[in-house]
């Protein structure tokens, strides 16, 4: 009978009517979920999110997170010390508020709502029509409130940012003031900022620690902190008289507690062994009473930056240092980012190496991939995005690695002020095979050595190509590759073992192929660019005006003229060989990008709000 009933039109709600309901009851049934989190008071376990960085200077904002690779997803976990009338979290290409994916939460004094939004190209809010960040819970505790959400790497929604390998630009604005929706947030008049992490961390296992181990603190002398937005403080360091060589197996930061969001980041440096002495020093490492001999202080031991956790050696290798040929001197550099200019912070922050005397089968080794520091290579100004490559060429590896490879396990990406991504492809006859190491949002204000998700072998004969993307959209003459801050680099410093006699390999264009540019160039040109031998290559570039032509046939130079190749021993010597004018590696066969991967449509959620019960919110 029920059957028959069912069949009768009458008895059939309307579509619409269904809908609503379907969405009434939805909303009912997270309301309520939330509401029981709400009012549940057990804290998450620590060990539950591993990863941790303070959001906001004054550390008001505090997040943890966790990284599921079988789930491909994020799950965050943001402590609000002091909510007043809400926040925005989310991430953005380069950590801009404008088109950015957001979470919000937000009060209108009275009720608290919950829900997955973006921005458009003018700061305008809108509630996203697919709710990818999923609230899981919201509690309150002593010391604030904490939201649990999760978000997948990939949701194939067109307004949703990617999440991948490398630096990701995370936003943050509080509310102060109550609102009546979403749509009315103003993104110009909130308190926010920026901070940069890399959220896909390696999931790693910890190699088993000797029990020789022994620990040695390089930390600031109770340091006072300059009241300067930027400071990035020198201290010089030494190893005892007579310290045999041994293995540094892992290390990790040491921040004094209450500096966690100034202590922007952290390297250790090694002297060079050539001379005897380096003066002590502490202090500005931009100072005029520093000593020029520090600047012979340049072989990483050791660098950290906001976010990062431990860094471990594979079990069968470690660094090397102290023993003969090994220089005692060691020069920490400390990043102090203190935009909200406190005065009087004392800072001992430093890094923790943990050594062993039990050496492992293999010494680490430090290769430079990439460009030459020269300013044959250059970037005209106005550019978006101008691609530079350097190459490792299969000449130089079948030379200089062993029959047995080499195996690079960690990376750390390097350019100047104009880099905005960076990526180190392994060739072998002729074919991309791997990446080695990607960053699709690279900042140079975010550099760390980052373990690699998995170990790569390189063989003789493989090529090593790394390729950089530059944005001079604000500069008025030419870039050139060099040494100073407005010059570039384009550099992967990996780290490999077993450690071999190549120390750098590296490519710049042939300069004869250059000086035959500028002659074109000349030649096609009204304005005289003045050729004399004595006039320096940045002074040729700085002449040319920068037309349509002049950047297309700089940039074609650039993809097919030979190169003059570095292949260098650690003395900054060459290995025999003719290295100038070499083909430019042939690939025929290009890596393809991988293609999002689409989680399963969750149960649709309404594009709505999620209420939350947090009582009603006051200003403090």
């Amino acid at each position: 009978r029920m059957q028959n009933s069912r069949s009768k039109p009458c008895s059939c709600p309307s579509l619409k009517l269904r809908e609503v309901a379907s969405m009434y009851f939805t909303m009912v049934a997270a309301f309520l979920v939330i509401l029981v989190v709400a009012l549940q008071g057990s804290a998450p376990r620590r060990s539950d999110f591993p990863y941790k960085v303070p959001l906001d200077p004054q550390g008001l904002l505090e997040l943890s997170w966790n990284v599921s690779y079988p789930e491909q997803a994020v799950h965050f976990q943001l402590l609000v010390r002091e909510l007043q009338f809400g926040l925005l979290f989310g991430m953005s290409d380069r950590g801009e508020f404008e088109n950015a994916d957001l979470a919000v939460l937000w009060s209108d004094g009275h009720n608290s709502y919950f829900g997955d939004a973006w921005s458009d190209a003018k700061g305008q809010l809108h509630m996203d029509s697919q709710q990818d960040y999923q609230l899981l819970g919201a509690r309150r505790a002593p010391e604030g409130l904490y939201l649990l959400f999760r978000r997948a790497f990939s949701t194939c929604d067109p307004k949703d940012y990617l999440i991948e390998d490398g630096t990701v630009h995370l936003i943050y604005g509080i509310l102060e003031e109550p609102v009546r929706s979403l749509q009315a947030i103003n993104i110009s008049a909130l308190h926010g900022g920026l901070q940069r992490v890399q959220l896909l961390k390696p999931n790693i296992s910890i190699p088993e620690l000797p029990r020789d181990m022994k620990t040695m603190e390089i930390t600031a002398p109770d340091v006072v902190i300059p009241s300067q937005e930027t400071t990035y403080w020198c201290y010089m360091a030494e190893l005892p008289e007579g310290f045999p060589k041994h293995h540094i197996i892992m290390y990790e930061p040491v921040v004094t507690a209450g500096n966690e969001a100034l202590v922007h980041h952290m390297e250790v440096f090694q002297c060079a062994a050539a001379f005897d002495s380096f003066p002590h020093y502490n202090g500005p490492c931009d100072s005029k009473m520093k000593p020029e001999r520090l600047n012979y202080c340049r072989h990483v031991l050791a660098a950290w930056a906001m976010g990062a956790q431990a860094f471990y050696y594979p079990e069968e290798a470690g660094l090397a240092f102290g023993g003969p040929g090994s220089s005692r001197y060691l020069r920490l550099e400390i990043h102090y980012h203190n935009p909200l200019v406190f005065k009087g912070r004392r800072d001992s922050s430093g890094i923790r190496l943990y050594y062993t005397a039990t050496l492992r089968p293999y010494d680490a080794g430090i290769m430079e991939l990439g460009l030459v520091y020269t300013p044959v290579m250059a970037i005209p100004p106005g550019e978006d995005s101008f691609i530079l490559t350097g190459y490792c060429t299969d000449k130089c590896t079948q030379l200089a690695l062993p029959a047995a490879g080499i195996r690079i396990f960690a990376s750390q990406l390097h350019t100047h002020l104009a880099g905005r991504k960076v990526v180190t492809v392994l060739a072998r006859d002729g074919r991309e095979r791997q990446v080695v190491n990607a960053d699709g949002h690279y900042s140079p204000h975010f550099q760390e050595i980052r373990m690699l998700k998995e170990v790569v072998a390189v063989f003789p004969g493989d090529e090593l190509i790394t390729t950089c993307t530059y944005n001079t959209k604000d500069r008025s003459r030419a870039t050139v590759g060099g040494f100073g801050i407005l010059e570039e680099m384009c550099v992967n410093y990996v780290h490999y073992y077993p450690q071999t006699q190549l120390e750098l390999c590296k490519s710049a264009v042939d300069p004869g192929y250059l000086h035959r540019y500028f002659n074109l160039v000349n030649r096609f040109n009204d304005e005289e660019i003045c050729m004399c031998p004595q006039v320096s290559v940045p002074q040729q570039f700085y002449s040319i005006p920068w037309n349509t032509f002049n950047r297309d046939v700089l940039k074609s130079l650039y993809g097919f003229a030979p190169i003059s190749m570095h292949c260098n021993k650690s003395s900054a010597v060459r290995f025999p060989g003719e290295w100038e004018k070499q083909p430019l590696p042939s690939i025929t066969e290009r890596l393809r990008e991988p293609g999002p991967r689409c989680p399963p449509a969750p149960g649709a959620l309404p594009a709505a709000p999620v209420p939350l019960s947090l009582g009603q919110l006051r200003r403090d």
